[in-house]
């Protein structure tokens, strides 16, 4: 598999436990007109251990990730790009061809609950309109769902009490929730757009700091002072928020400062933040529900669907034979800050990331939307 789309064939996967938010599906390609479904005659561009893909199926598997994934339509103009994708659909046929009775009937159950999700977050002229710009049905997101889920509840089948538990123990941040007020002091000045020096910052919010600890009142001053635009109008606070979808400075004050407390200056490569968290619920995988627990499921399904992909696909792959892209037509760019239900997201000024799900049980915390209107996330 190719190394630098190692992350994407995480978000892929997993990605479909969570809901996709109308953010997620609203940008939709050209619009084409409706065929008449016809024996596929196309030629084979992958052949693999038990089977082959053709350049009608393949044709397919992007129109509904562009349908999905958006953000990586322009991604899928890159030769190796969709070398890779090729190798991802092999994967996928190959895996949910192995996969028990069981599976395949749980699979199929959870794609067709999530996909009524997705759908009902629609509007149904304008689920109706997203569908024919890509030239789908129904019937092809489902089929796509299934399979990917047929996948993972494969995968699942094998995790074990005790590996769920250590997947909890190396991802506590993923359910503990901090609220948090600060005031951000960036290191471009939002009215000039001018670069700041460091030193010039950190004396502003020392400033700051100065006035908190003198008794001012920190939501007025957060209103005042405060240069993240995402929390300010709010006292600076961000409310019961996983700490995991903070930049790491930022998610470490929040997990250790006393409670109450006014932080000094705290770097980020944003800014500079003084913080007082107000409150912080800590992970216990005791307390944990059994959606959370299922989360932390689907994550050791995924990651063992990736080392297949890794360790095992190209031994499975015989042949692919994908046309090449005109090279006055071919994309450039080399990678993408997407959603999906988990790529990098774009950051917040607060050091937090917009994602579709903003709750503890998102499945995949590195699959995340671009919506942010902030400067300083993870």
């Amino acid at each position: 598999m190719l190394a630098k789309y190692k992350k994407v064939g995480k978000v892929l996967s997993v990605s479909m436990v969570a809901v996709l938010s109308l953010s997620l599906l609203a940008a939709c390609g050209k619009k084409e007109e409706a065929t008449t479904e016809t024996k596929d005659t196309s030629a084979v561009v992958a052949t693999y251990e038990g089977g082959t893909i053709t350049a009608n199926e393949f044709d397919m598997e992007q129109r509904v990730m562009k349908f999905l994934y958006p953000e990586y339509a322009q991604m899928m103009d890159m030769d190796d790009f969709k070398e890779y994708l090729v190798k991802q659909e092999v994967a996928y046929e190959y895996l949910s061809g192995k996969a028990s009775d069981a599976a395949k009937t749980e699979g199929a159950k959870t794609a067709t609950e999530q996909f009524d999700k997705m759908k009902a977050s629609v509007q149904a002229d304008q689920w109706t309109e997203m569908l024919k710009a890509q030239n789908l049905t129904d019937q092809n997101i489902k089929d796509y769902m299934t399979r990917i889920m047929t996948v993972i509840k494969d995968k699942e089948t094998g995790v074990t009490e005790d590996a769920i538990k250590a997947e909890f123990e190396n991802n506590k941040d993923q359910f503990t929730t901090a609220s948090v007020r600060h005031v951000l002091i960036n290191f471009t000045d939002p009215k000039t757009q001018k670069e700041r020096k460091k030193e010039d910052a950190l004396k502003l919010a020392k400033e700051v700091k100065a006035k908190l600890d003198g008794g001012a009142d920190f939501a007025e001053i957060a209103k005042k002072y405060s240069e993240d635009t995402g929390s300010a109008e709010k006292g600076g606070l961000y409310e019961d928020t996983p700490v995991a979808s903070w930049v790491d400075a930022f998610k470490e004050a929040a997990k250790t400062l006393p409670l109450n407390k006014i932080s000094d200056p705290v770097e980020t490569e944003y800014g500079y933040h003084v913080m007082k968290v107000e409150k912080r619920t800590e992970a216990d995988y005791t307390k944990l529900t059994a959606e959370q627990k299922e989360t932390l499921k689907s994550q050791l399904a995924a990651a063992e669907i990736d080392t297949f992909m890794t360790s095992e696909l190209d031994k499975i792959v015989k042949e692919v034979k994908l046309p090449k892209t005109d090279k006055a037509e071919e994309g450039t760019t080399e990678g993408t800050t997407g959603t999906g239900t988990g790529t990098e997201g774009e950051k917040t000024d607060a050091g937090t990331d917009t994602k579709t799900d903003q709750g503890t049980t998102g499945t995949d915390k590195d699959t995340k939307t671009d919506e942010s209107t902030d400067t300083s996330g993870k």
